[in-house]
């Protein structure tokens, strides 16, 4: 029965080689985050937002983008400096629940999302036709 029972082991220092390998060979368009898990900064930032109370906040530096359901900050703010250019101060995250909505066929909720706002420095601005996407 001793033949179920093998298993192969890895040494520590070959796993750590590998894991290191993957870091260097990384590309600029994707962020490596603490999960490992590779995230391209132009799926990351879903679209801006442009309704008349975002427009009033860009007087202020403050844009507001819809994103990924599982982005964090550190990812953002990674996403709008490689795509727009620019260097956040702060960034805030909402998440909006979904509406309720009635149909023919009955009762349904509309997808839960995520919301940012980003605060950038007082002279920088984001222009949306510019986006390295």
């Amino acid at each position: 029965m001793s033949i179920f029972k093998r298993t192969k082991k890895i040494n520590k220092s070959e796993e750590n080689k590998v894991i290191k390998t993957q870091k260097d060979e990384s590309e600029e368009s994707f962020i490596l985050n603490k999960k490992n898990r590779n995230v391209a900064t132009h799926r990351l930032i879903v679209k801006p937002i442009l309704t008349e109370k975002a427009s009033s906040m860009e007087t202020q530096s403050k844009y507001t983008f819809m994103v990924e359901n599982k982005a964090n900050k550190v990812e953002i703010k990674k996403a709008i400096e490689s795509l727009y250019g620019v260097h956040p101060i702060k960034i805030n995250i909402i998440n909006v629940s979904g509406k309720k909505v009635r149909s023919a066929k009955g009762y349904g909720v509309t997808k839960n999302w995520r919301k940012t706002v980003v605060t950038l420095k007082s002279g920088e601005k984001i222009e949306y036709a510019r986006a390295k996407i």
